[in-house]
């Protein structure tokens, strides 16, 4: 079931009132500083996806990373293009340092044919990550999957839900891969999955070995209509997905992938984070 704010809210008041741990009116003087309740603990890292910020460049994609402390970008080409020099590299990741942002992988990347393939993991070996976000047509699997033995890469396929053939869920990623290499596995975007009729606190359990990155984001309806919207007001149940994944001891990164109005995106970015956040904290 889904949990709105409110209801986040109101399950958590009224659990506290029923076992007795709700702070009485006016029980702290007002002289003593209220100690706040210490704050979860997380084995994953919150960062963002490349894509959110396809209409704008570099410096302000940064400066909003700053802005919500988040110190990790998953790469796209139009911050930083496949045909870049060895410069030019050195330069990008000068650049997100200097916010305090690391990249810590590329993609997605389509590769619609063995050239394509070539080109995606030699681009990630010059920018110096070792996970690629990808979407392969499904005859280059066993080719994809010897290039990742030979560069001791983790592969994460990026699911699309209904609006594309490939990989439109968890599932259909984890049956192409689960006979891989173990580090050929999926990017559950969990949005997408939702839209194709799944469940992403199950599919998050059933397949965490094979979840290498996420995208994070909510959606208005579990099905093909559903779109984009702000982190709290869709249909994922954003509570049991935190908790399914310090059951599972997820160590990766969940990337915030913003879809809606993409040239005006910042305050919902920011109301996302916030409750994914606050989320986070409290449970």
């Amino acid at each position: 079931m889904k949990h709105s704010r409110r209801t986040f809210v109101k399950q958590t008041l009224a659990g506290a009132l029923l076992f007795g741990t709700a702070p009485a009116i006016n029980a702290w003087p007002s002289n003593v500083i209220k100690p706040k309740a210490a704050k979860a603990v997380n084995p994953f890292q919150l960062g963002m996806a490349g894509y959110t910020f396809v209409n704008f460049d570099l410096e302000t994609t940064l400066k909003t990373l700053q802005r919500l402390d988040i110190h990790y970008l998953c790469i796209k080409d139009f911050h930083l293009p496949f045909d870049s020099s060895a410069e030019q590299i050195r330069a990008f990741h000068d650049k997100c340092a200097s916010y305090g942002v690391t990249g810590y992988a590329v993609g997605p990347i389509y590769m619609r044919s063995k050239e394509e393939v070539d080109n995606a993991f030699e681009y990630a070996k010059r920018v110096g990550v070792k996970l690629i976000v990808g979407v392969p047509n499904y005859d280059l699997l066993p080719y994809v999957n010897e290039k990742v033995k030979a560069y001791d890469f983790h592969y994460a396929i990026h699911l699309h839900g209904p609006d594309m053939p490939l990989y439109p869920d968890a599932t259909d990623a984890w049956e192409n891969t689960k006979d891989l290499d173990a580090r050929m596995g999926m990017c559950l975007d969990i949005g997408h999955d939702l839209r194709n009729g799944c469940d992403p606190v199950a599919d998050m359990k059933k397949y965490h070995s094979r979840v290498f990155d996420i995208h994070i984001k909510d959606v208005t309806d579990s099905t093909k209509a559903g779109v984009g919207i702000e982190i709290g007001r869709g249909k994922i149940d954003f509570p049991a997905f935190i908790s399914a994944l310090r059951e599972v001891n997820y160590t990766g990164v969940c990337s915030l992938e913003y879809e809606k109005d993409m040239k005006d995106p910042f305050l919902g970015i920011a109301e996302s984070i916030g409750y994914f956040k606050a989320v986070s904290d409290s449970i």
